[in-house]
Parts: structure tokens; sequence; C-alpha cells
């Protein structure tokens, strides 16, 4: 299982103030040392966190490969044809959302992913669709004829928070606080059947399988023993916890609640 730590939140930090510090780039080494398999960025469209700048030293220093989340706006998608990184994965984005609240409309936005994907694929940049845990979702993603899928897990980490009392203050969270710890459990296995359902499926299909969103040191280690899912994007959790131990070791704990 190789893991990708996402570093936005160092720049959220960066940004607080509008300084100059704490300097992301300065993140990459020590994430390689301690055992990152890949470095995830997301350059949003309102640059609320991540900055053109940092994104551009990202990709040209990192020794570990570069994942670029993004919007399909045509800024971005310029950006990310002259600086390559060497994959994006591409997100919905709604400027008023805290984070990427659910995955992408590929049914919807076929036609213009499909535009999309055969430019940024021509710069040799591999192409992740993050979709919801949806068999629609992943069949139209194979035949948009991206290299990945990323499956939004989000659902998966709110049912988990609530059925072990740690509440999440997402929409979703709030219409189900009435379920019992039954009910609770019988949701959260339903989710984890139909993404080893769905991941084994996208295997089939040619597609290379990543998960990510709401992921911590807690609820990690089921989705981790996935076998079609070769790789998991986790941010916010290491971040925070980096605040008490410092990044390499929040990642080294990260490494070891993957591994079970």
């Amino acid at each position: 299982m190789k893991l990708g730590v996402n570093i936005d939140h160092i720049a959220v930090l960066k940004e607080a103030r509008r300084v100059n510090d704490p300097d992301p780039l300065q993140a990459i080494w020590i994430s390689q040392r301690a055992g990152a398999d890949q470095i995830t960025i997301h350059l949003r469209e309102d640059r609320r966190h991540i900055q053109d700048l940092d994104a551009i030293n990202i990709i040209n220093f990192s020794p570990l490969p570069v994942n670029l989340e993004c919007a399909m706006s045509e800024d971005i998608i310029d950006f990310v044809c002259e600086h390559r990184p060497q994959r994006i994965t591409i997100v919905p984005e709604k400027r008023e959302e805290v984070t990427t609240e659910g995955g992408l409309d590929v049914i919807k936005e076929k036609s213009r992913l499909k535009e999309i994907i055969k430019r940024v694929q021509k710069e040799d940049i591999e192409v992740s669709l993050f979709i919801d845990i949806k068999k629609e979702s992943l069949e139209t993603s194979a035949r948009l004829g991206v290299e990945w899928v990323e499956f939004h897990t989000g659902k998966y980490a709110n049912i988990f928070a609530m059925l072990n009392s740690n509440l999440s203050r997402t929409d979703y969270a709030v219409k189900e606080l009435k379920l019992s710890r039954s009910e609770l459990k019988a949701m959260l296995e339903s989710e984890l059947k139909l993404l080893k359902k769905l991941s084994k499926r996208a295997s089939k299909l040619g597609l290379r399988v990543a998960a990510g969103h709401g992921l911590n040191y807690q609820n990690v280690s089921a989705i981790a023993s996935i076998k079609y899912i070769e790789e998991l994007n986790i941010g916010q959790s290491i971040i925070a916890r980096s605040i008490f131990t410092g990044l390499e070791r929040a990642i080294i704990d990260m490494k070891v609640a993957i591994d079970g």
C-alpha cells in the first residue's frame, strides 16, 4: 500500500498570516525520509492554501512523484500542462465548501472531461478521477480512458466517526445522528463491501485504484486491507498529529496504522 501525503494544510498555516513560513516545500524531504511514496497537493481555484509558486517548486524539486488535485477550470489545466506533475486528480470544487464534499459527476461532465483528459495525457501526465463509490461513476471513468480512479471515502469516515462517538460536523452526519449502533455498523459494513466490490471491478477494467478523504489513524486499516486499492492519499490527520509529534513521526505512525 502506497501513501500519498497531502501537504495542503501546511500551506493553510502559511496563508493564515500571509507570510513565508511554513514553506510546504520543506515537507517534501521529511516525507521522503519517513517513507512516503508520493506528495499530494490541491491547487484550488480560490488559492486558499497552496499557491502557484508553491506548486511549481514542489513539482520541480520533489524527489517523490507529485499528484496535483485540481478542478476542471481552464487556467488550472493550462497550469498543469505547463508544469507537468506526474499525475493530476480531477476533483469537483465549490467555493463555499470547507473541503471536497463528494466525487465528480463524471456522467454529467463526460464531454468536458474527455477533452481535458486527452489534452493532459498528451503531456505524458497520468489522470485520476476522484469519484464516489458508485458503479456508474466507475464504469464511466473507465470509458473515459484514465489511468486511475480515487474513491471518495468521506461517507465511510463519517459513519466510522459516528460509530465511535466522534461526531462529524458534515451535513451527512447531521442527518444520520438518530441511527442506532447496529444500524451504523450495518452501514459501515455495506460501505466497505461496496468499496471492495468496485475496487475489484476497477482492477478488471484496467484501472489503478486509490482512496482518500477523511482517513485517519483510527479508520484507515479497514480501507488499507482491501486488496485492489494500491494507494491512499491522506493529509489532514497527518498534519494535525505532526503539531505534537513532528511530521516525520506522524507519517511513520500513519504507515504503521496502514500496515494494520
